[in-house]
């Protein structure tokens, strides 16, 4: 019997929220989680690689770091990138896309160092090389090293399979599930989003508290690769047991459309029974029956979405329902904006880092429970 190749494999987070996707990574007992600036490097084979894409509720993307080797100049990288073991993960029948990167290097051109290993995996493996496949070879060539990765993942892992509908700036839910979790959210408490857009934070809890892999409804690019066991595969996927649960989320909106799309996106995550959602302005919400749990709200920045002055009476208006109804719940805001945040009037802890997203820095800030 062979043995499992095992190798570093690369979880894509957010810059600043590494640290978050490292505790789900352990929680979820993959081998050595360590956080380094932009993700997260665990140990394993390809079944962990298949796992991490189909549990990891954080995680952008997946990459398998299946080989390196130093190279001081092109002729060395073009000779030991035709002796690489290509057919071990990629197959010959179906076009490879390469994206190579350099850094504090000898080889410099990203673009040359990217033609010598197409050429290697083309003329070696017979590949097709192909700016569409959806097999994706990424080369970091760093202080003389090259490290070759592939994309396991396909299209990106917040791509869940479920939202087909969506609001005008939507959360990402990888970046979701990141935030609730710094929230402290366990999966055993109730979830209230006012501001709800098409329903991200409040179909993220509920498939957090019933167990829903987030990969369940989706396919991925490690389906396509040399390594793939589709029967291993179907087992993991088999494997995995939504559990019962007496959590409820609750969603709302001013916007009719908000609350169709989220009541459809429900529906296509199966989650549909254990959520509610309704319109309504921020000014009507009030706390569902049952123990505190945790408001978390995405509002309009102004930067892309309403105007700033305007938006300070919106804010004031929310932090003003939350002091006045929700005594005991813990609250969680993100925005791109300090001053719109404290212009709740909510006793916000000290925040965290900030993070990208969709081209502005936003910041989860959070409270302990109101008095």
């Amino acid at each position: 019997m062979t043995q499992e190749p095992n190798f570093e494999i690369f979880l894509m987070a957010p810059p600043g929220l590494e640290a978050l996707l490292c505790a789900e990574a352990r929680e979820q007992g993959f081998d050595q989680p360590n956080a380094v600036p932009g993700g997260v490097t665990i140990q394993g084979g390809w079944p962990e690689v298949w796992r991490a894409n189909l549990q990891l509720r954080g995680a952008g993307r997946v990459l398998a770091r299946i080989g390196s080797f130093r190279a001081l100049h092109l002729a060395q990288l073009d000779k030991r990138a035709r002796k690489f073991p290509w057919a071990e993960v990629l197959r010959p029948d179906l076009p490879v896309r390469v994206e190579a990167t350099c850094k504090r290097s000898r080889i410099y051109h990203a673009k040359a160092a990217t033609q010598r290993i197409e050429r290697a995996i083309a003329e070696e493996l017979g590949a097709q090389i192909s700016a569409e496949a959806a097999i994706t070879v990424k080369a970091r060539i760093e202080d003389d090293l090259v490290t070759l990765s592939v994309d396991t993942s396909g299209e990106a892992l917040h791509k869940r399979g479920h939202k087909e509908a969506v609001g005008k700036a939507p959360m990402r839910e990888t970046m979701a599930a990141l935030f609730l979790r710094d929230c402290g959210y366990d999966g055993k408490e109730t979830v209230v989003d006012p501001m709800c857009g098409s329903g991200t934070f409040v179909i993220e809890a509920a498939e957090i508290a019933c167990g829903l892999a987030p990969g369940r409804s989706r396919s991925f690019a490690f389906e396509h690769l040399a390594s793939f066991d589709a029967g291993r595969w179907q087992a993991l996927r088999d494997a995995q047991m939504p559990q019962a649960t007496d959590a409820r989320f609750y969603g709302s909106d001013r916007d009719a459309g908000a609350i169709r799309f989220s009541i459809a996106n429900a529906a296509r995550a199966g989650v549909e029974d254990m959520v509610q959602f309704d319109m309504k302005p921020v000014s009507n919400i009030a706390p569902p029956d049952g123990p505190p749990g945790l408001v978390i709200v995405n509002p309009p920045y102004g930067a892309r979405i309403g105007n700033r002055k305007l938006l300070f009476g919106l804010y004031g208006s929310l932090g003003k329902t939350l002091a006045t109804r929700f005594s005991g719940w813990r609250v969680g805001l993100v925005t791109s904006d300090g001053g719109l945040a404290r212009a709740t009037e909510l006793p916000f802890l000290p925040s965290g880092p900030s993070v990208a997203f969709g081209g502005l820095k936003v910041t989860l800030h959070k409270t302990g429970p109101l008095p």
